[in-house]
C-alpha cells in the first residue's frame, strides 16, 4: 500500500473536504478526487460519501482510518530508523508555520540543516492556526509553529517565545512615534485588519468591545503583505500586527510601530508536536534546531524597540521575551 495515498486519505478524512486538502497542497480538487477514487479501488469499496458541505467517512472509511493511521506512523518510524542506522540522518520533515513567524526563522533553519544535516529535507506549509491544528491532527504536517493566547501546559507543545501586539503605520506617522499606546486609542482609526473568520480578528474585536468601542476597518485582507503595503503607502492607515511580521520593515525605516498596552495582547509562539505517534529522528533534529535558533537568535527575533525621537529602530532590549 502506497504511503502517500494513505497520507492523502487520512488528510481528507480529517478535513472532511476535498477542496480544503487541494488548497493546502496547492493543487486542483479534481487531482485529489482522482487519487482518492484510485485508493478506494485499492481498498475495495467507497471510503467517503458526499455531503452538502464536503465528504464524510463511510463505515468502511471509519475502519480504514482506525487501521491505517497507526500503520502509517509505524511505517514512517521504521523508515526513519533504518535511515538513521545507515549512519546518515535522512528524511522529509513536514513543518507547518503561521505566516507572520515564517521569516527569518525558516531561512535560518534551512541554513543550519544544510550545514549540519543535508539529508533532511524540509516541506514547509504556511497556514493559519486553526488550519495548522487540523493538519497536525490529520498527520499532514509533523510539527507546527503556532500562536496561542495561553501559555501551553501540556507535553504536546513547547513554548518558544512571547509576542506582543503593535499598531503599525507608515514612517513619519505622529501617533506611532510613541513607544506605547493604550488600546483605546484605536477608536476611530482607519484600520487594515484580517477578515473574518479569524481567531486573531475575534480577539481584537472583543478587546475593543470590552473597552466600549468598535473597530472600524477600512480594508479587510488576510495577506500580511497586502496589509503592510497598504499601510506603508497610505498615510493615516494603520494595522495591528505582531513583531515578527514587521521586524524587517521597522529596521529598514519603511514602517514604524507602537506597542499596544492596557491591555497588552500577548501571544505565545509555540512548537506543536504530533498528538499521536513518536517524533522521527529527523523531526527531533528539526524540533531541537527550531528551539535553539529562537534562543540563540533571540536578540534579532525579539521584538524591536523604536527610537521615538527619530523614528529609527534600535536593537531589541536585553529583557525582551525569548
Amino acid at each position: 500500500m502506497n504511503g502517500s495515498s494513505v497520507r492523502l486519505f487520512l488528510e481528507v478524512a480529517e478535513a472532511g473536504s476535498l477542496s480544503k486538502v487541494a488548497a493546502r497542497r496547492q493543487t486542483v480538487q479534481s487531482h485529489v478526487s482522482r487519487r482518492i477514487t484510485d485508493f478506494e479501488t485499492e481498498c475495495g469499496g467507497r471510503l467517503f460519501r458526499r455531503t452538502g458541505r464536503g465528504v464524510a467517512l463511510t463505515e468502511l472509511g471509519v475502519r480504514a482510518v482506525a487501521k491505517l493511521r497507526p500503520w502509517l506512523q509505524a511505517t514512517e518510524q521504521l523508515s526513519d530508523e533504518l535511515r538513521s542506522e545507515s549512519g546518515k540522518l535522512l528524511g522529509d520533515v513536514r513543518l507547518g508555520i503561521i505566516p507572520s513567524a515564517a521569516h527569518p526563522l525558516m531561512t535560518r533553519l534551512f541554513e543550519r540543516l544544510q550545514a549540519e544535516h543535508p539529508g533532511i529535507r524540509l516541506n514547509i506549509a504556511e497556514a493559519q492556526g486553526a488550519e495548522l491544528d487540523a493538519m497536525l491532527d490529520s498527520g499532514a504536517v509533523d510539527l507546527a509553529v503556532l500562536f496561542r493566547f495561553h501559555r501551553p501546559s501540556g507535553g504536546e507543545e513547547r513554548p518558544l517565545c512571547v509576542a506582543h501586539t503593535y499598531l503599525v503605520a507608515a514612517a513619519g506617522d505622529p501617533l506611532t512615534r510613541e513607544s506605547t499606546l493604550n488600546f483605546s486609542r484605536l477608536a476611530g482609526l482607519q484600520l487594515v485588519l484580517p477578515r473574518h473568520p479569524s481567531h486573531w480578528r475575534n480577539a481584537l474585536d472583543e478587546t475593543a468591545r470590552s473597552l466600549g468601542f468598535k473597530l472600524e476597518p477600512i480594508v479587510e485582507a488576510d495577506s500580511l503583505t497586502v496589509q503592510k503595503e497598504l499601510v506603508a503607502r497610505g498615510p493615516g492607515l494603520y494595522s495591528i500586527l505582531g513583531p515578527y511580521s514587521v521586524s524587517a520593515d521597522l529596521h529598514s525605516g519603511r514602517l514604524q510601530a507602537s506597542k499596544l498596552v492596557k491591555p497588552d495582547l500577548s501571544r505565545y509562539v509555540t512548537l506543536a508536536l504530533p498528538k499521536q505517534g513518536k517524533l522521527s529522528p529527523a523531526c527531533r533534529v528539526v524540533a531541537e534546531a527550531v528551539q535553539q535558533l529562537v534562543e540563540s537568535w533571540g536578540h534579532q527575533l525579539a521584538e524591536p524597540s523604536m527610537d521615538v525621537t527619530r523614528g529609527a529602530p534600535l536593537p531589541a532590549r536585553s529583557g525582551a521575551a525569548r
